[in-house]
């Protein structure tokens, strides 16, 4: 199953540079492969200042070596209960990741990411799980898109289990708050950790389901969306809303803070999640009743959106 995930993640990576491709033909992805001394390494793809994408990372790694001390306490906070031998824990991980910030501020940023995770214990017992989630963060809002990504992503969780979208719907809109701010960092989508049953296939399954539905539900609201003109307060707003991403991801996410505490990992990888422009403005608060009080009204109150 392990190799199978490798070829899922690594189609996954193509698939999604083929698609930002396609939408921004004069712009062209650096790829970068890289070996990590412990054990493993990785490829970054990551397109810069084209005419539909600011910055779009798609990373894919594969890295495996000794839990470091801080990882096995992040972990053992989240109720995992892991024997180490000798004080060491080893580990596998690979995982797909990406997060895609386009200029126009009427295109959402979208982040999806998902990972397989393997550790053996003292007794040579191996725990293993799968996580992930793809999200949606836009600027204005906009209800058919939100109906349109959220609904694709329902078909995908529905085809294993009805319960499955609205666990991960709600999970996402607790896991991506900004406690500071009182809000989403956006309009949710799934999210989850920690699966392990009902068995490794047919996690798995379920995994591939949700990989193959990224393309399909984004690509499409940036095509409609990308040509559309904006003005300046608009592309404001953009980077302010930018400003707070940067916020989520540095104090909260928790796959920065793994890789930040990796002995080895790629620094520049892991923060290839950050906008290359945002802003911080004192006090900015939207007008009463406008297009940005309306999208932060959706941030602090989640919405059903397939209903």
């Amino acid at each position: 199953l392990r190799s199978r995930m490798e070829l899922l993640i690594m189609e996954t990576q193509a698939e999604m540079c083929r698609a930002l491709t396609a939408l921004d033909p004069g712009a062209s992805f650096a790829v970068d492969s890289w070996e990590r001394k412990e054990g493993g390494g990785g490829i970054s793809c990551v397109l810069q200042d084209g005419e539909v994408f600011e910055k779009a990372g798609v990373n894919v790694s594969v890295v495996s070596g000794l839990l470091s001390e801080e990882a096995a306490r992040q972990m053992r906070s989240r109720g995992k209960s892991l024997k180490a031998k000798d004080g060491k824990l080893p580990f596998c991980a690979m995982g797909v990741s990406s997060v895609i910030h386009p200029k126009n501020p009427h295109v959402p940023t979208m982040h999806f990411n998902y990972r397989y995770f393997e550790i053996e214990e003292a007794d040579g017992t191996k725990q293993w799980w799968f996580g992930g989630g793809t999200d949606l963060t836009p600027t204005y809002l906009n209800e058919e898109d939100a109906v349109h990504f959220h609904k694709t992503l329902k078909e995908a969780c529905d085809k294993h289990d009805p319960k499955l979208y609205p666990k991960y719907k709600k999970w996402c809109d607790d896991y991506f708050y900004i406690k500071h701010r009182g809000e989403r960092r956006g309009i949710g989508g799934i999210f989850f950790d920690d699966m392990d049953s009902p068995s490794k296939e047919e996690v798995f399954q379920f995994v591939k389901s949700c990989a193959k539905a990224v393309v399909p539900c984004y690509i499409p609201i940036v095509k409609k969306h990308c040509h559309d003109s904006f003005t300046p307060e608009e592309k404001l707003w953009q980077q302010l809303r930018r400003g707070r991403y940067v916020e989520f991801n540095l104090v909260y996410d928790r796959g920065t803070k793994f890789g930040l505490l990796t002995p080895g990992s790629r620094i520049e990888s892991i923060l290839m999640s950050l906008p290359l422009t945002a802003r911080w403005e004192y006090m900015h608060t939207p007008l009463e009743s406008s297009k940005e009080a309306e999208i932060l009204e959706v941030l602090r109150n989640p919405k059903d959106w397939v209903h």
